[in-house]
């Protein structure tokens, strides 16, 4: 029984209280006890509590929050550990399962699960409607290693809900994604999240591609999520000169404020940067963002960024629980708040923001986005303009292509007719498919998704319920064709493989090319001479 929480929290803390404080405090444990000797029928003491908890967390910001045991190893497990699921990142609110983010690799997001999905039901459980813990979610989600489970999502401005069915995997826990050569002189890492292992991760990558000729980097943090604050300082050390500001951390106590530099010797401090980001880049990947565009060391191609800039204290308690707590907020090198404005007490309104930004236009064009400025400032040796108030604005904006997506390619990938198709053809050709492909490089350049292969596929997603559309497959052809060798190469050779093929099919990555293809288009944004937009 957790009656004495609140006097664990302050041990832990071990900050003096006022008289004021002792009274609220009393307060608090008056009316459990209260609950506890007069309901009218019998009360679970420890359900009561962590509901008082929750409510008490959701009266501030929409990051601080509490876990129970099972929750708390939920959090902490993606960074540190492997677990078998559906690899999703979610949170319950008012009885509904919104999806936070889709953990990069993972099952759900192979099937084409989304961020903001809702999961209205899970094999025979309910979820939506239904009072449910986290651990009680989870338990229902996670089983053991090739077990399916359809998945009943509500999506956003989709009338009808759509069946997934995601077979559960190991979830991956690696930082770096695809570390590999553009071309003779540029190298190309997609990076996922920042973990434990991130700046050794990140270190052996530049250090391989630097050793095959690399002069030019372009680093992806598209659906980068963050992680831990110290791998994001140590990443931006491989860039920046020793001593460079990265982050500060800022709150009204002002003995807690905390600035964070560069640790020097780093392994690239000079050759073109150029980074990718997208509405889904956030926190951790914020930071290192933000702190190349303040010191003008490198571009930044995408779109505006998440915005999630506080900053939480993990609070452990003696059941294995936790409170994550924030503490303080973000800022980049040139003083600009990373977090987007919320109301406290609002967290609905909050979660909607991406769907927000969708029906205003902003994935669309970058007039869309309003800057406040009164929160402009200039980057530190250039002296571009910037501006604060949530997220980070890219140098080169891209608009979201949706040119080639058709409901007909959205139910063959939610079905997983695209992950079934190219798995089957690689366990049936894998002996022939190596012996003409022995290696990646020559698969990217000589396989050919044939038409045979395409018939085969489009009868699979018949017998899957997926209807054949003469013109969605038209639609998606490319798309199609692309995403299937792509997936066919991953399997054959490794996770990095899907991103050397798909790659040309994005237009944040075809930007990016551009951009640090071309010295001096890359020194003109750099030097604020070429407008944000494209």
């Amino acid at each position: 029984m957790k009656r004495l929480l609140y006097i664990i929290i302050l041990t832990v803390i071990a900050a003096p209280f006022s008289r004021s404080d002792e009274n609220q405090m009393r307060k608090l444990v008056m009316v459990q006890r209260i609950i506890e000797n007069f309901y009218v029928d019998s009360v679970d003491s420890e359900k009561v509590t962590e509901e008082g908890i929750r409510a008490m967390l959701h009266t501030l910001d929409p990051h601080s929050l509490y876990s129970d045991k099972e929750e708390t190893k939920e959090l902490t497990t993606p960074l540190n550990g492997n677990f078998s699921g559906i690899g999703i990142q979610f949170n319950m609110l008012n009885d509904t399962l919104y999806i936070l983010q889709t953990i990069p690799g993972g099952p759900s997001e192979k099937v084409g699960i989304l961020a903001g999905d809702r999961i209205l039901a899970a094999g025979d459980s309910i979820i939506s409607g239904v009072k449910r813990k986290n651990n009680s979610v989870i338990n229902i989600l996670r089983g053991p290693k090739g077990t399916e489970i359809d998945l009943k999502i509500k999506r956003k401005n989709v009338a009808d809900p759509i069946i997934f069915r995601v077979k559960r995997d190991d979830i991956p826990v690696y930082s770096v994604d695809a570390s590999f050569m553009i071309n003779d002189s540029t190298g190309f890492i997609r990076l996922t999240r920042f973990s434990e292992s991130t700046d050794k991760e990140m270190k052996q990558a530049i250090s391989k591609l630097k050793r095959n000729g690399m002069k030019n980097l372009i680093l992806d943090l598209e659906g980068n999520g963050g992680g831990y604050l110290n791998a994001a300082v140590d990443v931006a050390s491989q860039f920046l000169n020793k001593g460079d500001n990265v982050v500060s951390t800022k709150s009204v106590y002002r003995h807690r404020d905390n600035q964070l530099d560069a640790s020097g010797n780093p392994l690239m401090p000079d050759g073109r940067l150029v980074i990718m980001v997208d509405q889904y880049s956030a926190s951790a990947a914020e930071i290192l963002a933000g702190a190349i565009q303040d010191h003008d060391r490198g571009v930044i191609v995408g779109r505006r960024t998440f915005g999630k800039g506080l900053v939480q204290q993990p609070f452990p308690l003696p059941d294995g629980s936790m409170v994550r707590l924030t503490i303080s907020r973000y800022y980049t090198p040139s003083g600009r708040l990373i977090q987007k404005p919320y109301t406290k007490g609002d967290s609905e309104d909050y979660e909607m923001d991406i769907y927000n930004r969708i029906k205003s236009g902003e994935l669309s064009s970058a007039d869309s986005v309003k800057f406040d400025e009164s929160l402009k400032t200039y980057t530190l040796r250039n002296h571009r303009t910037v501006y604060g108030g949530g997220g980070i604005m890219p140098d080169r904006f891209v608009a979201i292509d949706t040119t080639s997506f058709s409901p007909y390619y959205r139910d063959l990938v939610a079905k997983g007719v695209l992950n079934k198709f190219a798995i089957t053809y690689v366990d049936e050709h894998r002996k022939e498919l190596l012996k003409q492909y022995p290696d990646e490089k020559k698969f990217i350049e000589k396989f050919i998704v044939t038409d045979s292969m395409l018939q085969e596929f489009t009868e699979l997603g018949n017998q899957s319920e997926v209807q054949y559309s003469e013109e969605g497959f038209a639609t998606s052809h490319e798309l199609i064709v692309t995403v299937i060798k792509a997936l066919i190469a991953r399997d054959l050779f490794e996770t990095g493989s899907y991103y050397h093929v798909a790659n040309p099919l994005n237009p944040i990555y075809n930007e990016a090319l551009d951009i640090i293809s071309h010295p001096q288009t890359y020194n003109e944004l750099l030097s604020g001479q070429k407008n944000q937009s494209h």
